[in-house]
């Protein structure tokens, strides 16, 4: 893409104001956008940005009304600024949510080192900016009302997933697609990718080198790189790379399947389930 690109690994997961913290070398005396991965948010990032210099906030946060508050940093205003901030509280003073998206001067540093770890044993950025307001600072923000999800829980992932696959606007197929396949609507099939005796309803987007036979993959479903499906359904879903779904007889959808999973169907006896599940997982089978 034409950029260069660093890494700051955190030993362990300390805390967000814990992440800043030890990219100061980096950052030195530069003004820095903080964006957490597991956001989405369809606005304009620039704008945000240019309202940030224009104002002379020494940071500047982006908040949107939400109606499960208690899950988020919560922000107080007095016209447009900041005059407190509090993370996920039991009673939230406002419904004005943190999602994630923050422009700071470096007068967060100095922050940082005046805060302490919070009953949950991280360094909350949070903490840091309420820091700034009770010293004096400027804190601005900038209220969104449009789409905007937070990935944390798996409906969430999907919901995202969806968006994206909506703004494929046109078909991209670098893979093989055999003369008994059907393709209908926006698809991206990538390199080394074969479609053999199968349905690609879009929008989908199938990985490099996947395989898919004797199946039907439908809208809203992004299937990773090496994996396999074969005779199976599949629509609404999120498969990862090197899986294999094989002889699933029932539509999986709405679903999420991470990496080097096998699921298939054998004939056996007695009838009983194998499952290998990792933390949180969620199975639902039909009676």
């Amino acid at each position: 893409m034409g950029i260069n690109i660093e890494y700051i690994i955190q030993d362990n997961p300390r805390g967000l104001a814990h992440a800043v913290a030890i990219s100061q070398d980096f950052i030195q005396d530069d003004e820095f956008l903080m964006y957490l991965g597991d956001n989405l948010v369809h606005s304009e990032l620039y704008q945000f940005v240019e309202e940030f210099k224009n104002n002379k906030n020494d940071a500047f946060i982006l908040l949107t009304p939400v109606e499960d508050p208690s899950r988020f940093g919560i922000a107080i205003m007095d016209g447009s600024k900041v005059t407190k901030v509090v993370e996920k509280p039991k009673t939230p003073p406002s419904n004005l949510a943190i999602i994630g998206v923050y422009v700071f001067k470096p007068i967060i540093f100095e922050a940082i080192k005046n805060i302490k770890p919070s009953l949950r044993g991280e360094l909350e950025i949070t903490d840091a900016i309420d820091w700034l307001i009770s010293n004096s600072k400027s804190v601005g923000a900038h209220i969104i009302y449009g789409w905007w999800k937070d990935t944390g829980k798996p409906e969430d992932l999907i919901e995202a997933n969806r968006k994206i696959l909506e703004k494929i606007n046109v078909s991209k197929i670098e893979g093989k697609v055999y003369e008994n396949s059907t393709i209908a609507g926006q698809v991206i099939i990538e390199k080394g990718a074969k479609i053999i005796d199968s349905i690609i309803r879009g929008p989908v987007i199938i990985g490099a080198n996947s395989a898919v036979s004797n199946a039907y993959i439908g809208p809203y479903s992004s299937i990773g790189n090496e994996t396999v499906i074969e005779s199976s359904e599949i629509e609404n879903s999120i498969i990862l790379n090197n899986t294999t779904i094989s002889s699933i007889h029932m539509r999986i959808d709405s679903s999420i399947i991470g990496s080097n999973v096998n699921i298939v169907s054998v004939n056996k006896k007695p009838k009983t389930l194998n499952l290998n599940i990792g933390d949180y997982g969620n199975i639902e089978l039909p009676k």
